[in-house]
């Protein structure tokens, strides 16, 4: 078992964690710990535990062993709404918008008091600015994605986790969601997890990376040093994976 280095007082804490879905264990053991400020790359070819990891730290998946803390406060056994109202916020593949609401509306419905206002995440998103009377139904499929992050984001969370946030998106839109998420990241300093299949463009705005092999911890490591080796990606992700 390949173990994350133990950083002083993790901000999210792992330990031997084992889930799954009903009868299927899906994660074996795993070991992860995320400090104040760090950011993390989540890796792995399809099927390999990703989302089933992101989705046992917000509660939606069934606990087969280990624990899970979040600022010193042990959270294994909370339900999910609980595990966000302590500071989990989540960015899903599916987005999870409300289609029938305006992108303010979207905004305001769910904000809780903090730093992160809709005003902030308007000036971090223009685009979304721009269409703050549109309906969520009628966002592209980019914007859907800005407003799914703005959401998380007016939760106040202290970890942010985000699972394929570029998938399928125009490359212009994939830049200006890598440049959003360099800046909370780098600048505001929000701790956060990103699940992403390219995993070149991931591992330049990450502290560390890690990643999974069949629900198991196989390597983890400075994104910095798995940029300057990509041939330590490559075993596990596939030739050019790593590019």
């Amino acid at each position: 078992m390949v173990e994350t280095p133990m950083i002083d007082a993790p901000l999210l804490s792992l330990t031997r964690l084992s889930a799954g879905y009903g009868e299927a264990a899906v994660l074996f053991d795993v070991d992860l710990t995320l400090a104040e400020g760090r950011s993390l790359a989540l890796l792995g070819r399809n099927g390999v535990g990703k989302t089933t990891l992101v989705n046992s730290i917000i509660g939606v998946t069934r606990w087969r062993g280990g624990s899970i803390s979040l600022a010193g406060r042990d959270i294994t056994r909370l339900a999910p709404e609980e595990r966000a109202h302590a500071g989990i916020g989540w960015v899903p593949q599916e987005r999870n918008i409300f289609r029938s609401l305006t992108v303010e509306e979207n905004l305001t419905a769910v904000a809780l008091p903090g730093p992160w206002t809709p005003a902030r995440v308007f000036e971090m998103f223009p685009r979304l600015a721009e269409r703050k009377t549109n309906m969520g139904n009628q966002l592209s499929g980019g914007e859907q994605q800005m407003l799914a992050i703005g959401r998380a984001l007016v939760l106040n969370p202290k970890v942010l986790l985000l699972d394929e946030p570029t998938e399928g998106l125009a490359p212009i839109i994939v830049e200006e969601l890598l440049k959003a998420l360099t800046r909370l990241f780098r600048e505001e300093g929000l701790a956060g997890i990103v699940i992403e299949q390219h995993a070149r463009k991931i591992l330049e705005i990450t502290d560390d990376a890690l990643v999974l092999e069949r629900g198991r911890v196989v390597l983890s490591a400075p994104s910095a040093e798995l940029i300057a080796h990509p041939d330590r990606l490559e075993r596990h992700l596939g030739l050019g994976a790593a590019h």
